[in-house]
């Protein structure tokens, strides 16, 4: 990650980096300044390690180029259509940097082919044609092939590093992966999909996530089947913020009822969910049943597309009270998050104090505040 310092003031963060208990929110500008958000997409989203979804589905079936955007880095997804192996590439052609595909484009051709001068490459990166160069001597195709970017499946979700210079991925990771390998997600399957487009910032969305002081308040389901008191977050290493919550006696999982019409996921603690955020954009909540993902995509200030996603042990569970209790819960939380982004833009707005209770909101403030300092997320503790 660059030690480039975001766009604040030198005294803008002193209250976010203050020690918990005596720390605040982060300023306004934080949430509602364009040149923030601008570097935020380079600095907290191309340079860190960013979900692109589930790895089975980043590029489809059939297809062998997908052209997508990460921070502010248009990013090629390539499937090798023998091994099914996915490949990430800066979209951008060796010649002049002309995008190969536009972004949200596909393409099921076996070659790459940039549609400005029509250099062509190969779906391992190689080029393969430059024409009019085959009679320059001092022309060497091996030098021009396209760049590659770091990409790795890490329980089933493809993460990728669209500046090639983040830090180490096991090191990003930390020890989150000892929490979320019991899941097994990546042997488990997609029963649903919704896409929200929340008109908040993607920060309000994230600390919104990490506490529950809000949920007597607006989650009335919620608090009848986990007391919103209950459990505690972890201080471990690695650029993630997390913790637990109980569920009720009554309760088998979260839903309207707290009845569940899945499978138990074998090994994992029955009477607990996790709440995990691995930075910057994948929010992991693991129920003893199915483990529900929030893909967080920053398009504005003021405007976060959130993919909410449930996976199951059986693919033949009907998915509907996972899907229904949360959807409720999400429009729940966004309705409450538009709300507070409406207030961070007014004038009277000042960076207010934590509860006791908001000790996950203070390591990503922190986590965040720090980063802005130029310092990588992984070590912020």
């Amino acid at each position: 990650m660059t030690t480039t310092a975001a766009p604040f003031a030198a005294d803008d963060l002193v209250g976010a980096l203050r020690p918990f208990g005596e720390s605040t929110m982060l300023p306004a500008s934080a949430y509602v300044s364009a040149e923030v958000f601008a570097w935020e997409r380079r600095h907290f989203f191309a340079a860190s390690w960013v979900c692109l979804g589930r790895t089975e589905s980043v590029v489809p079936e059939g297809v062998t180029q997908r052209a997508t955007s990460v921070g502010d880095v248009p990013v090629l997804l390539v499937r090798d259509p023998s091994s099914g192996a996915v490949a990430a590439y800066a979209n951008t052609c060796r010649h002049r940097g002309h995008e190969l595909l536009d972004a949200g484009q596909e393409s099921s051709r076996r070659a790459i082919v940039c549609p400005y001068h029509a250099w062509s490459y190969g779906l391992d990166g190689s080029l393969i044609a430059a024409p009019d160069f085959r009679d320059v001597a001092t022309f060497d195709p091996s030098a021009h092939g396209l760049v590659r970017l770091p990409l790795r499946d890490w329980h089933g979700w493809a993460l990728v590093n669209a500046t090639a210079d983040a830090v180490v991925v096991d090191e990003h990771i930390g020890e989150l992966d000892g929490l979320v390998a019991p899941y097994a997600p990546q042997s488990l399957v997609v029963g649903a999909t919704h896409d929200y487009v929340v008109a908040a910032n993607w920060k309000v969305i994230t600390e919104n996530y990490h506490e529950c002081y809000h949920c007597p308040q607006i989650h009335p389901e919620l608090c009848r089947v986990s007391p919103p008191t209950s459990g505690e977050n972890f201080d471990l290493a690695g650029a993630w913020v997390g913790g637990t919550m109980d569920l009720h006696d009554e309760a088998d999982t979260m839903s309207l009822d707290g009845h569940s019409d899945g499978v138990l996921i074998p090994g994992v603690d029955p009477r607990k969910v996790l709440y995990l955020g691995l930075f910057p954009n994948l929010l992991v909540s693991a129920h003893p049943d199915y483990v529900m993902t929030h893909r967080i995509t920053p398009l504005a200030p003021d405007s976060t597309q959130v993919e909410c996603q449930w996976l199951f042990v059986d693919g033949g569970v009907d998915p509907a009270y996972a899907v229904d209790f949360w959807d409720r819960t999400n429009r729940q939380d966004w309705h409450a998050c538009e709300s507070v982004q409406r207030g961070l833009t007014s004038p009277h707005f000042r960076p207010g104090p934590l509860a006791p209770s908001e000790d996950a909101v203070h390591q990503f403030v922190n986590l965040v505040a720090t980063g802005y300092q130029g310092q990588a997320p992984h070590a912020h503790r």
